[in-house]
């Protein structure tokens, strides 16, 4: 005998990972260098969508004592490869564990310094 109220049966998740370059200012307590004015964070963060991934990732990056100013969004992989960006390995790597852990993945950090 068949059973014809199933349980809905979990849709695959539609969670896509999503490249942002993060510029934050300075807040005691951020981690970065002395001298530095800011930084720039390139993140690998997912989400269903790319506005999902950005709040996700603000929040997050507030939580951690940062101070994000301005977000620029560079798509999903497929969207940057059909751009004609470059994805090596390591950074595939990185866009795979954010997608496997629905995370917010800070791949790279770079401190921005006044020049006198």
């Amino acid at each position: 005998m068949s059973n014809s109220k199933n349980p809905k049966t979990k849709a695959p998740s539609r969670q896509q990972v999503y490249t942002l370059v993060v510029q934050i200012g300075r807040k005691d307590g951020d981690g970065l260098p002395d001298g530095a004015t800011g930084a720039a964070l390139m993140c690998f963060a997912s989400g269903v969508d790319e506005a999902e991934a950005v709040r996700e990732t603000v929040a997050l990056l507030k939580q951690a004592d940062t101070a994000p100013l301005d977000v620029t969004g560079y798509g999903t992989a497929d969207e940057r490869l059909a751009e004609g960006h470059e994805i090596d390995g390591e950074e595939r790597a990185l866009m795979q564990r954010a997608l496997d852990e629905n995370a917010v993945i800070v791949a790279q950090v770079t401190p921005f310094f006044d020049k006198d």
